[in-house]
């Protein structure tokens, strides 16, 4: 008598290959949450650093002479902003504390999305930075969203006399910016896609 089998193979059983290519289910929410520690890990780490270093260069170096570094290649020269990076936009305190909230939302907003962990570095610099700078114009005199930002950083001369004078908050903004429009033109998006340009114009040719 011919037994007839009743149980029904599994996708993953009938074409090994295909399953073995599939990621788990969960794969992909693992990592979404890396890439997120990853971002808000850089944030922190580049928010931490700027508060440090501005509170330090405060109670140290304000009111002082200039600190020479690496035998003039920077100084330690403490100067109030009330303007954006690299002292520009001097005057439009408060407006460049919305716009520091507004970047801050769009970075929070974009997080979950994120699938590439150059992105995820690029844009934790900015928002770290992004929030340094926040921190500076909330909490800082003269008043709430009129704060002056604290720089120290000027190379080659002191008082920003051949490249204004910057903070570890606008160095972390430019360095993500940076990587973030390095890496969109090397076709890389943030959700993981790669575009491959290059094979597309020998297609089309």
């Amino acid at each position: 008598m011919a037994v007839v089998s009743t149980e029904q193979s599994s996708p993953e059983q009938a074409d090994p290959e295909r399953a073995a290519a599939e990621p788990p289910p969960d794969e992909p929410r693992v990592r979404s949450r890396k890439l997120l520690a990853l971002l808000f890990g850089v944030a922190v780490v580049a928010l931490a650093v700027d508060i440090v270093t501005k509170v330090a260069v405060v109670a140290n170096l304000e009111g002082r002479p200039p600190v020479r570094l690496l035998g003039g290649l920077l100084y330690l020269d403490v100067l109030r902003n009330p303007g954006a990076a690299f002292s520009l936009a001097t005057g439009m305190t408060w407006l460049l504390a919305l716009l520091a909230i507004a970047v801050v939302g769009v970075i929070i907003w974009l997080a979950p999305k994120l699938r590439s962990p150059g992105w995820a570095v690029g844009l934790g610099l900015v928002l770290g930075g992004a929030l340094g700078n926040l921190v500076d114009r909330v909490f800082r005199a003269p008043g709430p969203l009129q704060g002056h930002v604290v720089d120290f950083v000027s190379v080659f001369a002191p008082g920003g006399a051949v490249w204004p004078v910057f903070n570890i908050a606008d160095s972390c903004i430019v360095s993500g910016g940076v990587l973030v429009v390095l890496l969109s033109l090397l076709g890389r998006d943030y959700d993981g896609t790669v575009h491959r340009r290059n094979k597309a114009a020998e297609n089309d040719s």
